[in-house]
Parts: structure tokens; C-alpha cells; sequence
């Protein structure tokens, strides 16, 4: 048995090399020359992918070549599983008679798909959330309009709609899955995401919240933890491909809101252990960055830098498509290093990553210093003290409030701008190869218009100062970004999807809650303002197209947006999750008319 589990691990070994080879990873690995002319950063970690993942991306490679690109989606077949072993499933996959063009007959590989692979929807079957009744207690008590009324209790029927469970074969058989076994059901966001995602679960939770869903918030938050148990972050996704990156890092938040909610000192106990992992896997090593600010004192601050420098897997061939542009090896490893930190931001793509807004080869993720996610950081800080405090940590508690003064005042000296009344992402010195700290320089400060500027709104930096917070809310209103149906991700319409005219709903939803937060009537109005347009488009595209949207163009009230590297997606978790705690926070008169103005 040892002998033939050996020979089993020297032909997975083998295959790793051929699949490699047959979707380009040689390319990478072309010349030492090359290799030693790389950008500093192509020295970074890189997480080894799986068998499992090589050969399914090499099925992608051969489908896109078979079908064509019409219609194609190179995702769905990384979301495949096998129904035999892989090493039965590749000898079959080799059998197949390939052309010249690297494509196979459609019926041929028709055939084997059906043969050999699970649908990429069977991983995860229904699960009846345990916590859903029709209307709830106490349910959005200040949503008088019986129209709108009614609409908010479809959206929350919702959650039965992408409400799952991992299927007992992904737990019998793993290894026959690229789905990650996770001990709790989940709420997916919809459409071709059928798994779980880092931050969009945030925005699930604040609506699970509203429609008082507390166990199954908690399950998710037990899944996120699982990850962190096993990997040491929470991944960008439950996926087998997605253990190279994270995504904004909102875990904290979740485990704050639900503690409001319940008080469950209990919960908080079992889950602060892993928040200070991940704290630990944000503030180090490649995702810390060093900078000396103009007096000379070193501020720490954070960064996205994803752990994988090939195509994204879930992507290959579009990630192939677009570094087919560049003719240097070390750019195209470079590329791929940045393609990968983008999506960790989640914000893939946008021209704030871009050194050229028209072009996606420039994209320069791991040379910038963001704001949302030093705003996230801090405000895990903040969450972590007031948690420790809660269950007696006093020690930990002490710790975090220190840290959450000290990123303060990092993000004070190195991304706000007094002058402009909004804090930029500082862009880092590609000169700089040594490991000391970069050197500030404002012109670093990238003073485009973006909505993650006003995100530090969210965690308090300057609520004690009403000067200077009446500035940064006349910076808001007059940059440009409040459009009719809500507030613009950028000001540059690229067809990227994180740029103009899209808004997303976990963008709306940080801004306005900073606003509320901060509490003037000023800020209360411009608040309740943003919310009520961003509640009207989505209840108008619901009744024209009977779902709600992943992103909406807020040119217009009562459109859906677009753009990126693939189709409109429908659902949709957090979408959901942010019509109801916005209604829950504002309600709506009944004498207020629905429907867009």
C-alpha cells in the first residue's frame, strides 16, 4: 500500500509539470535573464496550487478553445467536480484527440464533461435557514409605505433563496472538489458565486440582522473562522483556488454587529482568537508597509498583496488574454501578482489600481497604500479593545487601542489631505528596492475622485473635530461622486466595473453609515438623502427585472450596472443585505411615494 500510494503521488507530481506546461506556466519560468530583471515585489510568496485546480484549469483552457468565447465563463469549470478519482479522470481527459489549436470536438469533450465532471451547482445543496419566518418580529417598524412594506419582505425572503449547506460528498470525498468543506450552512451571494465570499458577507450579515436571522449570521461567522483556523486569514472565497489572497478584512465587524444584537459574551470568547490571527496576518510581512512621514517619524500602515504571481485560476484564460500584451516575462509575472491583489481588494478592476486608466497591464495593486483597507484595519482595532474589554481581556484590550491610535495618526500623516478634505491612497515608490521605510512625498497621494476616499467616515478619525468634519462632507458633496441613483465608485468611465457610472451597495452603505454616525443634521440628511435614492433604484430595477443586482449605474434611477469580465450577476447577498438595514436605519413614511423621482 505504501508502495502504491508512493507511485499515486509521483504520477500527481508528473501531471502538476504537464498541466503547468499546457497552460503556459513555462512561460513564467522562461530565461534566468528574464527572471533577474523581475520588479522586486515578483520575489514574493506564492501559495502552491493543487493537482485538482491544474487540471481543471487546463479543461478551461481546452473548453475555451472548443466552444469558443461567446458565452464562455472560465470560472464554471474550476467550480466542477470529479466523479472519479483524478488520476482515472485525467487518463481519460488524455485520450481525447487535440488539434493543432489546442481544441478538441465539441461532441468529444461534450461527452467527457458529462462522463467525468459534476455540475459546477452540485457542491452545494438547499438548506431551510432555521431562523426564517415569513415576517418577523418586529420587522422594519418605521417602513410604514405598504408598497415599499411589501417589496422588503420579498428581499427578505431572499435569504431563503441562497441559503445552502455543503454537499455530504464534498465532505466524504474533498479531494474530488475544489469547494472547501465549511461546518455551518451559508448564504451565498448568487449567480455564478456559489460560494462563500469574504467581504460580501459583511453586508449578508447586516441584513440576516434586520430580518433578526441571528442564528444564521453567527454560522457564518463559525465558516469564516473555520478558514482562519486552517489557513491563518480568511480566504477571498470558500474555494480551493482562492487560499493565495484574503479580501478586505470586515470579520471583526461582523462579530461587533452581532454582539450588538445579542449580547453573546460567549460568542465573542470563541471568535477572539481568531481575529487576532488574522490582525496578525494583516500588520506583517508582505502586507505591511513602512513609510516616514515629513517630520521623520515611521508610520505602519497596510496594503493588498496577494500570494500568487501566475493567472488567477478562476480566470486563466482572461488573465492570459490580457498579459498577451506584454512581450517581457517578468511584466506578465508582475501583472499576474497585480491582477490577484486587485481582486483581494475586491475592487477588480478599477482605475484606482491603474497607473494608465485605460489600460489593465498597468494595474499596480501592491504599490499602493489604500484607505478603505487601513480603514478596515482600524476599525478591527477598535472592534478587537471594545471585545477584549467585554470578556476581561484587559490586556488585549490595551494593546488594540494603542494600535488604533497609532494607525490614526499613520493615516492622518500619510493619507489625509487637509487642503482637499479627503483622505487618498499614497502611492509607493517603485524605486525604493531596500527594505527601509519609503520616504513621503504628497505628490505620491493619488487626488482622483474615488468613494473609498470618504471611507475613514465609517471609523470616527475626525467625529471630535466638526470643523474639520463639515469640510470632508462639503469635499464629498461636491466631488462629483453623489450621482441621481446613488454614489459612484470613480469619476472615470473605463467599463471596468469598480469605475464610473456603477455604485455598489457596500460603498453606499460605509459612506451613509459614517454619516449617521458622525451625527450632525447636516450629515443626517445628506445620509438619509444617499439612502433613499439607493433604495429607490433597487426597488425600481427589482419590479422591471424581478431580482436585485450585484451593482447599479447610478446615472439613472432604476438601471442595473455593468462592465467587467463577465455578465450582470443577480441575487444578490449584499445587495439584499443593504435595502434592508438602510430601511431598518430610515424606514419609510407612508405618504413618501416609491419608485424613482
Amino acid at each position: 500500500m505504501a508502495y502504491a500510494k508512493t507511485a499515486v503521488n509521483r504520477q500527481e507530481a508528473l501531471l502538476i509539470i504537464v498541466f503547468a506546461f499546457l497552460i503556459s506556466f513555462s512561460s513564467i519560468m522562461a530565461s534566468t535573464d528574464a527572471l533577474d530583471s523581475c520588479k522586486p515585489t515578483d520575489s514574493g510568496p506564492v501559495v502552491k496550487t493543487t493537482p485538482l485546480v491544474s487540471f481543471l484549469e487546463t479543461v478551461q483552457q481546452t473548453s475555451l478553445k472548443t466552444f469558443g468565447h461567446k458565452n464562455f465563463d472560465p470560472k464554471l469549470y474550476v467550480d466542477v467536480s470529479l466523479k472519479y478519482n483524478l488520476n482515472t479522470t485525467v487518463e481519460a481527459f488524455n485520450k481525447l484527440s487535440i488539434a493543432d489549436n489546442g481544441s478538441v470536438s465539441v461532441s468529444d469533450l461534450n461527452d467527457f464533461l458529462a462522463q467525468y465532471l459534476e455540475g459546477a451547482d452540485e457542491d452545494l445543496v438547499y438548506a431551510e435557514p432555521v431562523d426564517f419566518v415569513a415576517e418577523p418580529r418586529d420587522f422594519l417598524p418605521n417602513v410604514e409605505n405598504p408598497e415599499m412594506r411589501a417589496w422588503a419582505l420579498e428581499v427578505h425572503s431572499l435569504w431563503k433563496n441562497l441559503s445552502r449547506k455543503v454537499s455530504d460528498t464534498v465532505l466524504e470525498k474533498p479531494e474530488l472538489h475544489t469547494l472547501l468543506p465549511l461546518p455551518k450552512p451559508v448564504i451565498i451571494p448568487g449567480s455564478r458565486f456559489r460560494e462563500v465570499y469574504y467581504w460580501d458577507s459583511y453586508w449578508v450579515i447586516r441584513g440576516l440582522l434586520a430580518s433578526k436571522m441571528y442564528v444564521t449570521a453567527k454560522g457564518i461567522v463559525t465558516n469564516l473562522i473555520s478558514l482562519i483556523d486552517e489557513f491563518g486569514y480568511v480566504l477571498n472565497g470558500a474555494r480551493a483556488y482562492y487560499t493565495n489572497r484574503s479580501q478586505p478584512p470586515l470579520l471583526s465587524s461582523m462579530i461587533f454587529n452581532i454582539y450588538n444584537q445579542t449580547g453573546d459574551e460567549e460568542f465573542i470568547k470563541s471568535s477572539l482568537p481568531a481575529l487576532l490571527k488574522e490582525y496578525e496576518f494583516w500588520n506583517s510581512g508582505i502586507h505591511k508597509v513602512s513609510i516616514k512621514d515629513a517630520q521623520g517619524e515611521i508610520h505602519n500602515l497596510s496594503r493588498y498583496y496577494a500570494m500568487w504571481n501566475t493567472p488567477r485560476p478562476e480566470s486563466s484564460s482572461i488573465d492570459q488574454e490580457t498579459a498577451s500584451r506584454l512581450s517581457n516575462v517578468c511584466e506578465k509575472t508582475q501583472l499576474y501578482r497585480e491582477l490577484a491583489s486587485a481582486a483581494e481588494s475586491g475592487w477588480d478592476f478599477s482605475t484606482r489600481w491603474m497607473r494608465n486608466a485605460s489600460d489593465l497591464t498597468t494595474l499596480s495593486t501592491t504599490y499602493i497604500v489604500p484607505v478603505d483597507l487601513n480603514s478596515f484595519i482600524l476599525k478591527m482595532e477598535l472592534d478587537i479593545a471594545f471585545l477584549a474589554n467585554v470578556t476581561g481581556e484587559s490586556s488585549i484590550a490595551a494593546r488594540f487601542t494603542e494600535a488604533s491610535e497609532a494607525r490614526k495618526k499613520a493615516m492622518n500623516a500619510i493619507l489625509w489631505n487637509a487642503e482637499k478634505g479627503q483622505w487618498f491612497d499614497y502611492w509607493l515608490a517603485e524605486t525604493n528596492t531596500s527594505k527601509d521605510a519609503y520616504t513621503w512625498e504628497a505628490s505620491n497621494q493619488n487626488q482622483k475622485s474615488f468613494a473609498s476616499n470618504f471611507i475613514p467616515l465609517w471609523v470616527n478619525l475626525f467625529h471630535s473635530d466638526a470643523m474639520i468634519m463639515e469640510k470632508v462632507i462639503q469635499s464629498f458633496q461636491t466631488s462629483g461622486l453623489l450621482r441621481p441613483a446613488g454614489i459612484a465608485t470613480s469619476l472615470t468611465n473605463t467599463g471596468q466595473q469598480w469605475d464610473f457610472p456603477n455604485g455598489w451597495a457596500p460603498l453606499q452603505h460605509l459612506i451613509v453609515e459614517g454619516l449617521v454616525r458622525y451625527g450632525s443634521e447636516q450629515a443626517n440628511s445628506l445620509a438619509k438623502d444617499i439612502a433613499l435614492r439607493w433604495i429607490r433604484t433597487n426597488y425600481v430595477v427589482y419590479q422591471e427585472t424581478g431580482a436585485m443586482h450585484e451593482k447599479y449605474d447610478v446615472e439613472k434611477c432604476g438601471e442595473f450596472g455593468g462592465g467587467g469580465e463577465y455578465k450582470p450577476q443577480t441575487g444578490f447577498g449584499w445587495s439584499n443585505g443593504v435595502v434592508l438595514a438602510f430601511l431598518e436605519e430610515f424606514g419609510w413614511p407612508a405618504d413618501v411615494k416609491v419608485g424613482c423621482q
